[in-house]
């Protein structure tokens, strides 16, 4: 088995046991023995189940802010530019929906130390894409009466939720739901959207 393939193994096993019976309730012997790989190769990638929790998460943190980076340096107009982005947050937390939901039920268990890299790393992100907001707001053209950490919470607060509600096998593509969920958003930044409401 390549090395890629031990990593994506171990993962994917990790993610369908952490959901099924839980992070705490589930052991490395389990893991690995649905991975099909030994103790060994998996410690070679992972030192601990702490570890490879951080892993399922950091892949896709890593992800997003490489694409938010991607969409921010490529020049669009402010408004495209946030368009963009939200529509891919919500669309690659839509393909990371099984390894975002176990990461986000057991990341309490977490140690302090990862905990608080997911922070830093969370809270970059937050701030790269309040930073848009911050530049429509100079522009003009977002509403400037709250606060942009409102703004912020507001639109992750929906993504967030995915794993309450969405399904694959909805009526709705993944798509779909990234276009109704930045609509919503995005109406609700308007500059308008202040004046529409009086």
């Amino acid at each position: 088995m390549k090395n890629s393939s031990v990593q994506d193994s171990v993962k994917k096993a990790a993610v369908d046991l952490f959901a099924t019976q839980g992070y705490a309730t589930t052991s490395v012997q389990q893991i690995v023995e649905a991975a099909g790989v030994t103790k060994g190769a998996m410690y070679h990638y992972f030192r601990s189940k702490d570890d490879l929790l951080f892993a399922i998460y950091e892949q896709l943190l890593t992800l997003q802010g490489e694409r938010l980076s991607q969409i921010v340096d490529s020049g669009l107009p402010t408004q495209e530019t946030l368009r963009a982005v939200c529509v891919d947050v919500i669309e690659t937390s839509i393909d990371y929906l099984p390894e975002g939901t176990v990461f986000f039920r057991s990341v309490h268990m977490l140690s302090d130390e990862r905990q608080e890299e997911v922070k830093r790393r969370r809270r970059k992100y937050h701030d790269d894409f309040a930073a848009i907001i911050e530049r429509g707001q100079r522009e003009g053209v977002y509403r400037a009466d709250v606060p942009r950490a409102v703004l912020v919470a507001h639109f992750f607060s929906d993504v967030h939720y995915l794993s309450h509600w969405y399904s694959p096998a909805g009526p709705e593509s993944k798509g779909e739901i990234a276009a109704q969920i930045t609509d919503l958003f995005l109406d609700s930044l308007s500059a308008d959207a202040p004046a529409r409401r009086r």
